[in-house]
């Protein structure tokens, strides 16, 4: 039996890889954390 690749679940992207979008929600994430220590 041969095992299926990961789903990712949706095709909708604008990222061609999962590293990228893995990399930008990450920065995200960052500047998010920063801008609420900053501010609060």
């Amino acid at each position: 039996m041969t095992e299926d690749k990961f789903d990712r679940g949706s095709a909708l992207t604008v990222f061609p890889s999962d590293r990228h979008e893995d990399f930008v929600a990450l920065l995200i994430a960052l500047l998010i954390a920063l801008l609420v220590y900053l501010f609060v």
